[in-house]
């Protein structure tokens, strides 16, 4: 069985048109899926920004949300590791049929083990990749529970969403944190392939001890991890013709070394 690892859709982030654009663009890629039993991993950050709250679950993506509920019951549950902006879930993801993760997730392909992590941190000390401190304040469970308790949904997500936009600089992007963690990880932990996002740069590399690969934003190029026949490429997802193209562009040095 193939797999696909898609992260950074942010969906909601963007002018009503480019929403709708990037909606159909990802709704056509499960499809393709469900034709070609596929198995689909969503490594963080699906959408911007998304915060259930007891009584309210936000209205983004209802047509997209509503495919992959049908993938999930006909092919196989996609996983969902949720990222730094789509983590506040009450259980809607999981109602969907999602494998949902809050952290990471061992995942193992024809004996390769896989690691698999939105990027941004992770709140086991073992893994030494501590969360910055904007990060660990919104996961909270006292800043959660305090913002639900003043804020209602709809105004919480839009707060959160407003500085959410003010915060992104696409010319600040560092990818070195997640070369340099990932080269002692797979190092440590004896992974074959090491897959995040976060950092929107698509990039791969390899070392004596296994493979990172970032699948970089999927709102960008479209760009996704493909699993096939024991090898994980970078490609494109071309919705128009319905089908992956090498991913060129990714840088070709060896960023573990």
């Amino acid at each position: 069985m193939q797999h696909i690892f898609l992260s950074d859709v942010h969906l909601g982030a963007f002018s009503e048109e480019k929403n709708r654009q990037l909606e159909n663009t990802l709704i056509k890629l499960i499809d393709y899926c469900a034709e070609q039993s596929i198995g689909i991993h969503i490594l963080g950050d699906l959408f911007d920004y998304w915060m259930e709250f007891p009584d309210y679950t936000p209205p983004l993506g209802k047509k997209l949300l509503n495919r992959f509920e049908k993938f999930n019951h006909t092919v196989e549950p996609a996983t969902f590791v949720t990222g730094n902006h789509d983590n506040w879930t009450l259980g809607h993801f999981a109602g969907l049929g999602f494998r949902v993760e809050h952290e990471y997730r061992d995942f193992t392909i024809d004996s390769q083990k896989i690691l698999l992590l939105h990027g941004d941190g992770l709140a086991d000390r073992k893994m030494n990749l501590p969360r910055p401190l904007l990060h660990k304040l919104l996961r909270n469970k006292t800043f959660i529970s305090l913002y639900r308790n003043i804020f209602s949904g709809d105004t919480g997500n839009h707060l959160m969403k407003q500085f959410s936009e003010f915060t992104r600089n696409e010319n600040d992007l560092h990818p070195e944190r997640l070369n340099r963690w990932s080269k002692n990880i797979l190092k440590k932990k004896h992974y074959h392939y090491l897959i995040a996002g976060h950092d929107h740069l698509p990039r791969m590399g390899t070392n004596l001890y296994g493979t990172y690969i970032n699948t970089g934003a999927f709102y960008r190029h479209q760009t996704v991890a493909l699993y096939n026949n024991h090898v994980i490429q970078l490609v494109i997802w071309n919705g128009e013709k319905n089908k992956f193209k090498l991913f060129k562009n990714h840088r070709t040095e060896p960023v573990l070394q």
